[in-house]
């Protein structure tokens, strides 16, 4: 396994509890790496932190998307009523239903829209799943190249070579690894640093791009790339211009307007303390995070409901 190093630690009643351990890179306005610790060149599986490069993908395949639609295509939401109408539009103007999409069965991750869906008697279902407005743009891409839209998630399938094509791209660096994600998604594995480079691309592409679309889609929609309490819409709302998408194990990326970027893997796969690292790095390269450091830059340790610690990132020695 890569050299891993410590990036955060829980701290109960003053007592060191947890560790964790991963690796963290942040980049500098010009691109140029600023903060390196631990495995940044070692592949990474990015999950859903590659959402904006597969919504990227869908646009440049003709996908009718823009606004809040385009924000959901990158982002992985909460469930919530108005996350499933705007799946059902985007479904609509490929001429498909909910019946289309690839993704599993799942309840939304939104607490109150799942209680009420179980008060009613409802089941789990693929448009409550948080990946549906990826896989619904993914549909409506290959409707509108003339594409097979029952074989969207084939890796070799002309949609699924256009996001390796697109993410190679803007990574600058050939995909490491090929696997499938938890929403049945080709997933293409990168470095930390690739990563961070590709998520940097879409904040400083140039006004009216594609690139630039998404970036700005996610900033002014920040409810559609999460939900209602989600961590990555407070986090882009704490930090005005910047992007910000977290992945499943441990994984996050966040861009600020200025260029500077980060890219964070906890390895052992908890989120829990990926924004205060991503944070911390970020501050490390130079970038302005003071609008968020009250809120994201540590995270309460309750006993008996109230705070008695908090985990927080551990700075470089």
């Amino acid at each position: 396994m890569p050299e891993l190093v410590p990036l955060a630690e829980v701290v109960r009643s003053g007592f060191v509890e947890s560790v964790h351990f991963g690796s963290a890179v942040a980049l500098a306005p010009d691109g140029a790496v600023a903060v390196a610790r631990g495995a940044v060149d070692a592949p990474v599986l990015p999950r859903s932190s590659a959402k904006p490069f597969q919504a990227l993908a869908c646009l440049l395949s003709g996908a009718d998307l823009r606004g809040p639609g385009l924000a959901i295509a990158a982002g992985s939401h909460t469930g919530e009523d108005f996350h499933v109408r705007l799946v059902a539009d985007i479904l609509a103007g490929a001429g498909l239903g909910f019946e289309a999409l690839g993704c599993p069965e799942d309840w939304p991750e939104d607490e109150a829209t799942r209680h009420t869906l179980i008060r009613a008697g409802l089941k789990a279902s693929r448009e409550r799943m948080n990946c549906s407005g990826k896989h619904a743009a993914m549909i409506a891409a290959s409707a509108a190249s003339g594409w097979e839209t029952a074989s969207y998630l084939d890796a070799d399938h002309p949609l699924q070579r256009r996001v390796r094509a697109v993410t190679e791209e803007l990574s600058g660096e050939r995909a490491a690894h090929v696997a499938v994600d938890g929403c049945g998604a080709p997933l293409f594995g990168l470095s930390l640093t690739g990563l961070a480079r590709a998520v940097r691309a879409l904040v400083v592409a140039e006004p009216g791009t594609p690139p630039r679309a998404v970036a700005d889609a996610m900033r002014e929609h920040p409810e559609y790339v999460g939900g209602t309490g989600h961590v990555n819409t407070s986090l882009m709302r704490a930090l005005p211009g910047a992007v910000a998408k977290g992945g499943a194990e441990g994984v996050l990326v966040v861009a600020l307007a200025t260029g500077h970027a980060a890219a964070v893997k906890v390895i052992d796969g908890s989120p829990r303390a990926t924004s205060a690292i991503a944070l911390a790095a970020l501050r490390a390269a130079g970038g302005d995070v003071a609008g968020a450091a009250a809120d994201f830059a540590s995270v309460p340790v309750l006993g008996g409901g109230r705070p008695v610690g908090e985990i927080h990132a551990l700075e470089e020695k």
